[in-house]
């Protein structure tokens, strides 16, 4: 797994890529928990590049919209196609988190605005 941090119109853009699995998980944890750490913050997570998701990764993805809510931040989630999507989809994520299908929607809506 690879993560790459990019800054877009005031909203912290995490671009995961490659497998989230047992022994990536605490990398992206750490990433995402960097991220949300200031009150408010405005975070996607694009994962249009993501090859794999194990239940590690939904855990870390749980624990992160929970810290999420609790400081005020916005978390959006994006290019969650295919057959991760279909992951999503069982596990009832889709229903957890906002899901938007493109970047560019996905940073209009952390930011508050319409795409």
């Amino acid at each position: 797994m690879d993560v790459r941090q990019v800054t877009a119109q005031g909203v912290v853009v995490l671009d995961v890529m490659g497998r989230v699995d047992n022994i990536t998980a605490p990398a992206l944890q750490t990433q995402l928990t960097s991220a949300l750490a200031q009150p408010g913050a405005r975070l996607l997570v694009d994962f249009t590049k993501l090859d794999y998701i194990s239940s590690a990764g939904f855990r870390i993805l749980l624990l992160a919209g929970k810290r999420a809510e609790q400081s005020g931040c916005h978390l959006v989630l994006c290019g969650v196609s295919g057959r991760i999507r279909q992951l999503f989809d069982v596990g009832g994520f889709l229903d957890l988190f906002s899901v938007v299908g493109t970047r560019e929607e996905g940073i209009a809506a952390a930011a508050g605005r319409n795409a």
